[in-house]
């Protein structure tokens, strides 16, 4: 790989940033009885994606970063779970929700694109 560190990846970078929007939107919009449930669960979920990337980019191996990209990708997914889940209980707006959805769709091409690239790098045997 030619990125000296995880934090030179475009997908750990757009990923930081969603993590940062979840962030101030759980501070910002939440109600204070969601501090426990939804707002300790989306903070978790978003805070994962880039806990994984940074955890597999630092492995030895390409088969174990796929496995934390993988990870990573579903931990994605619970966050936009999480999202809808707000947006249902009407603590965002449509508009938000569509928002973070564009968001985590970048995030998750990249995410895909990531682990594509590894799975080309890998070589035969190389992890027995």
């Amino acid at each position: 790989m030619t990125n000296q560190n995880f934090t030179d990846l475009e997908v750990y970078k757009e990923c930081r940033q969603l993590r940062i929007a979840i962030a101030i939107l759980t501070k910002n919009v939440f109600p204070s009885d969601e501090k426990y449930r939804l707002t300790d669960q989306i903070l978790r979920s978003s805070r994962s994606i880039t806990a994984n990337i940074a955890e597999g980019y630092g492995r030895y191996y390409f088969k174990e970063n796929i496995q934390f990209c993988r990870t990573a990708r579903a931990s994605l997914t619970e966050t936009l779970e999480h999202l809808i889940t707000a947006f249902d209980e009407k603590y965002i707006s449509e508009h938000k929700l569509i928002e973070f959805k564009a968001k985590i769709d970048t995030c998750g091409r990249l995410l895909n694109g990531y682990i594509n690239f590894l799975k080309k790098q890998q070589k035969p045997r190389d992890e027995d």
